[in-house]
């Protein structure tokens, strides 16, 4: 079995062989009865001490580290720039994509919003199914007015400079530089599904390195059903999510469509009335309508705190109290209670923290704009 893995995966790089061993091995040892198709494994997967990875911990630092040096562009060269770098992060860091294919991508013909599909060309050609959340991400950054001009060609960078920023942001993001490499944030991507129950064959494609050979000695899955396991494990990983997210649940309640921008009223179960202004183009795509169920996610960094009665321009002000605050040396994060329920988490400059003298306890005010939500379905 072991020679038949090492001349199937012949062309894989080191790091990539002994990831695919180390599953066929976990495969094995699992499989002491008949494998059923509702009982995918992957759960107890460990990997062995010597193949470079990430937890999913460690992910979520690294792209808190991308998110913040992105939306910390101060010209809009930066922010071209910067934008182009954190797509590829995205895309490697939830699509698992090569390097090579994330960068060969065509932005505006390769991805599909309306389904949250990556098509990847190549060698491995292949359909990735995505996060909502990210996918929005992805779609917003694109319709910036920072890529026009580019479009087509967004993803097409070189990749040795690709590489340096990556290594540059593990510093930030407080990893050993090794760590985030393309490869090894691809690899991590792979460990996390496989911990997420989606069963070997679908990671082996969803990695692109499916062999027909192999494969045929576990399940087959037809690919709507592979398609279907993913979706299954995206929401469930999305659920785990929605509180450091800021996920607001609920229906539409009201879609007003002007000229280039549409504003969408979403109404949630505990009645908070959350409105957000997406392109025209993004409301096609996502193919939106009153009374469908959607979801309002907004970044952390992109919560603004308030204290006192001033007016302001947001669209979305909500009462709450703060609930906890952790500071850093230049950053502050505070959980706030909203008056029905709900907690909301922002990141602020400790200066700012200081200067509101925020404390447990304390009346605050929660404000977003609504070109700060993202829609997903």
């Amino acid at each position: 079995m072991q020679e038949e893995i090492t001349r199937l995966v012949r062309g894989l790089d080191d790091s990539a062989l002994r990831f695919i061993e180390a599953c066929v091995r976990h495969e094995r040892e699992s499989r002491s009865t008949a494998v059923r198709p509702s009982t995918p494994s992957g759960g107890q997967f460990t990997v062995p001490d010597n193949v470079r990875h990430l937890t999913s911990e460690q992910l979520e630092t690294a792209m808190q580290a991308f998110s913040d040096w992105y939306r910390s562009a101060a010209t809009s060269a930066q922010t071209r720039s910067r934008g182009r770098l954190w797509l590829v992060f995205l895309l490697i860091r939830y699509g698992a994509l090569r390097l090579g294919e994330a960068l060969a991508l065509d932005d505006r013909v390769d991805l599909d919003f309306a389904r949250s599909l990556v098509v990847v060309h190549g060698q491995s050609p292949r359909e990735l199914q995505l996060p909502e959340a990210i996918m929005a991400e992805i779609r917003q950054v694109l319709e910036s007015p920072a890529m026009f001009g580019l479009r087509g060609e967004v993803l097409h960078l070189d990749q040795g400079y690709v590489r340096r920023i990556f290594y540059e942001r593990a510093k930030d993001a407080g990893l050993p530089k090794e760590l985030l490499s393309p490869r090894v944030i691809r690899h991590s991507r792979g460990i996390e599904l496989l911990r997420g129950d989606v069963p070997l064959n679908i990671v082996q494609h969803f990695l692109g390195q499916q062999s027909p050979n192999l494969t045929a000695s576990y399940l087959h899955f037809p690919r709507e059903e592979a398609r279907r396991i993913v979706h299954s494990h995206l929401r469930r990983e999305a659920m785990k999510k929605t509180s450091a997210r800021n996920a607001f649940t609920g229906t539409i309640n009201r879609i007003t469509r002007g000229d280039l921008l549409v504003e969408v009223e979403i109404l949630t179960s505990t009645g908070l009335k959350v409105v957000a202004v997406i392109t025209s183009e993004s409301a096609d795509n996502l193919e939106l309508r009153e009374g469908m169920n959607t979801t309002a996610t907004i970044k952390a960094p992109w919560v603004i705190l308030s204290t006192g009665d001033a007016p302001t321009s947001a669209r979305n002000h909500f009462p709450g109290t703060v609930q906890s605050i952790r500071t850093g040396e230049i950053e502050a994060e505070v959980n706030v209670a909203l008056e029905e329920g709900t907690t909301v988490c922002a990141v602020i400059t400790a200066e700012s923290a200081r200067s509101l003298n925020l404390e447990p306890g304390q009346p605050v005010s929660v404000l977003f704009k609504a070109f700060a939500v993202i829609l997903g379905i």
